[in-house]
């Protein structure tokens, strides 16, 4: 587990707030399953490729999608780039990547709902 990407307690500590309230059965240890979504998300795995410490696959997955239809992410983000304060620097990516085929569909299954509501409204 030492070679794994864990989310520090202060990082913890500055998102819990804006996870939704677990309802019935208690959630599977959030820093693990964040740390395996950011993991996954950061070194561009298939779902089943995360290693088995952050849990199973499954539940990671799950997580993201539930909490992506949320927008708990979202929120999440935002928060965090309102505390940074005013920028002094912004830096420009010109990565081109191939996306594959199902990814054009994330979208229309509500994944990104900042996203898609903004272009139903232009």
């Amino acid at each position: 587990m030492n070679d794994l990407f864990l989310l520090s307690e202060a990082q913890m500590h500055r998102i819990k707030p804006y996870f939704p309230l677990s309802h019935g059965v208690p959630r599977v240890d959030d820093r693990l399953v964040i740390s395996g979504i950011v993991f996954v998300i950061r070194n561009g795995l298939r779902w089943r490729d995360a290693p088995r410490d952050y849990g199973p696959h499954k539940t990671i997955y799950n997580r993201f999608v539930r909490w992506s239809r949320l927008g708990v992410f979202n929120k999440i983000f935002a928060e965090l780039a309102r505390k940074a304060g005013k920028l002094r620097r912004l830096m420009i990516d010109a990565t081109h990547l191939k996306a594959h085929r199902t990814a054009a569909s994330l979208l229309k299954k509500g994944l990104f709902p900042d996203a898609s509501g903004a272009q139903r409204a232009a």
